[in-house]
C-alpha cells in the first residue's frame, strides 16, 4: 500500500512538511509505503474551464504547461492521499486550490476514479483559518467519493516559524493518531497486507528531521 501526500507549502522543511511527516512515521510503522511531493511553490495553474477533460475521458486535465497531470497520476496510483496546507487568508494555498480545482474536475469527469482511497487534511496556521481550511480540502474528498479518518482532534498546529511545531504536543499527538488511524483503516480496507495495524511492521519510520 501507498499513500502520497502533497505539501502546498512553499516552505521545504517548514511545519506543514513536518506535520506530514508526524504522520508519514506512522504509516511507515505499518508498512506502507509513502511518498512526499512537494508541491508549494512549484509552477501549476488554475482550470481553464474548457471541459476538454470531459470530451477526451482518460484521466488527463487539457493544460499541458504543468505537472498537474503527473500529479493526478500519483493520486490514481496511490491508496491515499494527504493534501498539506499552510493557512492562506483562511483557506488553502493557491496551489492546493489548483490541484484540488483541476483534479476534482478530472476525476469528476472520469467516473470518480479516486472513490474509496483514504484521504486525510494535514493544516498549519499562525493562528486563525485552520478549521476553514480543513474543510476546503474535506469538501474535495468528500465529493470525490473518499472515505477520511479522524484523529483525537481537527489536523492542525499552531505554528509560525519553521520548527515551531516542535514545541505544539496537542498537533503532534493528533498527527500521530491520524496516521495511526489512517494506518488502520488502509489495513480494513486492504485485508491482503501482510502487516496487521496492531502489529507494527519491522519496518522503522523515517527520519523526522
Amino acid at each position: 500500500m501507498k499513500v502520497v501526500a502533497f505539501n502546498g507549502s512553499p516552505r521545504v522543511g517548514g511545519n506543514t512538511e513536518q506535520a506530514i511527516k508526524f504522520v508519514f512515521a506512522e504509516l511507515q510503522a505499518h508498512g506502507i509505503e509513502t511518498e512526499l511531493v512537494q508541491l508549494g511553490g512549484r509552477k501549476v495553474f488554475g482550470c481553464l474551464a474548457c471541459g476538454n477533460c470531459r470530451k477526451t475521458k482518460n484521466n488527463r486535465c487539457g493544460r499541458q504547461d504543468d505537472e498537474m497531470n503527473a500529479y493526478f497520476q500519483k493520486m490514481l496510483e496511490a491508496d491515499g492521499i494527504i493534501l498539506g496546507s499552510p493557512v492562506y487568508f483562511s483557506n488553502v494555498s493557491t496551489e492546493i486550490k489548483a490541484l484540488i480545482d483541476r483534479c476534482g474536475f478530472v476525476a469528476k469527469a472520469n467516473g470518480d476514479p479516486l472513490k474509496g482511497k483514504v484521504g486525510a487534511a494535514v493544516i498549519s496556521a499562525r493562528r486563525a483559518g485552520a478549521t476553514f481550511t480543513y474543510a476546503a480540502i474535506n469538501m474535495f474528498f468528500g465529493i470525490s467519493q473518499m472515505i477520511v479518518p479522524g484523529s483525537t482532534y481537527w489536523n492542525m498546529t499552531l505554528s509560525l516559524d519553521p520548527g515551531d511545531i516542535q514545541k505544539d504536543a496537542e498537533g503532534i499527538r493528533t498527527f500521530k493518531t491520524l496516521g495511526q488511524n489512517m494506518a488502520d483503516l488502509l489495513h480494513k480496507l486492504h485485508p491482503q497486507s501482510p502487516c496487521s495495524p496492531a502489529t507494527k511492521c519491522d519496518a522503522v519510520a523515517g527520519d523526522l528531521a
